[in-house]
């Protein structure tokens, strides 16, 4: 059989810790039988990287637009006076996506395809998550509409899963801070864009979720059918794993796996100090800036505060790849985006009412952010463990680092809040206090623990 990855070619070398994917789909060659083979990675073309935004594109669209906006117009109409289930809703959606990963991406590592590996989850992803999204649009009851977002949920996040799989099989080192950075720009506006288009047409229960979702699936289908892969319907994966091992390897041992390990315990510590911050962040500003308290009254600063904060990300996440990439370094610009969204949040925390000096702090912040979700999505790349042959399992396990922040910190924070304060106060100083020590002891510990790239 060919090669899938045609843009790559196998070398040998004592130090090699890659496996050849040729090796891995049982291909006989010299060296497909060297233990000491490793996969020397050309630079993808153009049309790879922009067929590949645009359908990272597209599937923020489809999701953000339901998650800013459209659930929780479903959420009021099916049920008024309960829209706290939106919670549960979001939560259930949440939960399917960190459990589904590893186990849809052990099984993508192992599909024979005439469209290979990676493409049939990419279709089949898009498609399960536009139908789910028309359910949706239709649920007459909340359990359905949980459903349905269970479901969306598990579409969409196995598209995002084969579009990240394809980058761990076919991108060279000098190119992935690069694209990381350019996904997390798209990423941003797709965010900006996907709520301004559900937006639109509020008031229609099923343009409201389609509109965006026609765009994912439209270029989620576009790169599935321009960006070739070839056939691994021949491919010997060795013998079928049993039930008992799937399930154990959707964890893994540390001990194993240092430098993945490490930078997972780092991601999952600034994850949760993004989450402390950013989930009360708008009220955080109407509790300074307001003699009321409440969010409607910030009125027009809350789409100043957000588009600010979008630009930051953007800027942070493209300028941070780059350099990485030009450098040569990344592990640096991890701790110094620790230091800059600690700063950040030091700044809004002691800001007082002073809505410059706020917003300042939030844009210090989220530049944080933005160079972190780009660097180190190419570190994860670098110390990927596995190699060619189980590169879906290891980047479902580190989508655990985001899932877990996000679940658990919204929880540990309710308490947290309520330390130091009588009546209706919220200590959001404390809150973003801790968020910012999150934040650079994940930074420290990936720059002083992490070996496995420079």
């Amino acid at each position: 059989m060919t090669d899938p990855y045609p843009d790559q070619v196998p070398a040998t070398s004592a130090a090699a810790h890659r496996v050849n994917p040729s090796a891995a789909f049982g291909e006989d060659s010299v060296a497909a039988a060297s233990p000491a083979t490793t996969t020397i990675r050309t630079p993808v073309p153009a049309s790879y990287i922009w067929f590949l935004l645009l359908a990272n594109f597209g599937v923020f669209m489809a999701v953000v637009a339901p998650v800013g906006v459209s659930l929780a117009l479903r959420v009021q109409e099916i049920a008024p006076d309960n829209v706290e289930v939106l919670g549960f809703v979001v939560g259930a959606g949440a939960a399917v996506a960190a459990i589904s990963q590893p186990l849809v991406g052990m099984w993508s590592d192992r599909t024979r395809s005439h469209l290979g590996r990676r493409r049939p989850f990419s279709i089949g992803g898009a498609l399960l998550g536009f139908l789910a999204l028309a359910f949706i649009a239709g649920a007459p009851s909340i359990p359905l509409l949980v459903v349905g977002w269970m479901l969306g949920q598990l579409g969409w996040t196995t598209v995002t899963l084969s579009l990240l799989l394809s980058q761990a099989d076919r991108l060279p080192e000098e190119q992935r801070g690069k694209v990381a950075g350019l996904n997390g720009v798209c990423s941003m506006i797709a965010s900006v864009v996907g709520v301004t288009v559900a937006s639109a047409f509020i008031g229609s229960n099923y343009l409201v979720f389609l509109v965006p979702g026609t765009v994912g699936l439209a270029f989620s289908l576009l790169w599935a059918m321009l960006i070739p892969e070839s056939s691994t319907q021949d491919a010997d994966f060795g013998p079928r794993p049993k039930v008992g091992k799937i399930f154990a390897n959707m964890v893994f041992k540390p001990a194993q796996y240092p430098d993945f390990a490490w930078n997972w315990l780092g991601r999952l510590l600034f994850n949760f100090g993004v989450t402390f911050a950013t989930t009360f962040t708008t009220l955080f500003f109407a509790s300074r800036l307001t003699t009321s308290g409440q969010v409607a009254d910030l009125g027009p600063l809350v789409p100043i505060i957000s588009i600010a904060g979008v630009i930051a990300t953007a800027g942070g996440a493209f300028g941070g790849g780059f350099l990485s990439d030009k450098l040569k370094r990344r592990r640096i610009f991890v701790l110094l985006a620790g230091i800059a969204f600690t700063v950040g949040a030091l700044i809004m925390c002691f800001g007082g009412s002073n809505l410059g000096v706020l917003i300042t702090g939030s844009v210090i912040m989220q530049l944080g952010l933005g160079v972190f979700s780009a660097v180190d999505q190419a570190i994860v790349l670098d110390v990927l463990p596995g190699g060619d042959t189980e590169a879906g399992r290891f980047m479902g396990i580190i989508g655990y680092s985001t899932a877990i922040a996000q679940a658990l910190a919204p929880i540990i924070a309710v308490p947290l809040l309520l330390i130091g304060v009588t009546g209706t106060d919220k200590n959001y100083g404390l809150l973003l206090v801790i968020a910012a020590g999150c934040a650079l002891i994940g930074g420290l510990i990936i720059l002083t623990k992490v070996r496995g790239t420079k």
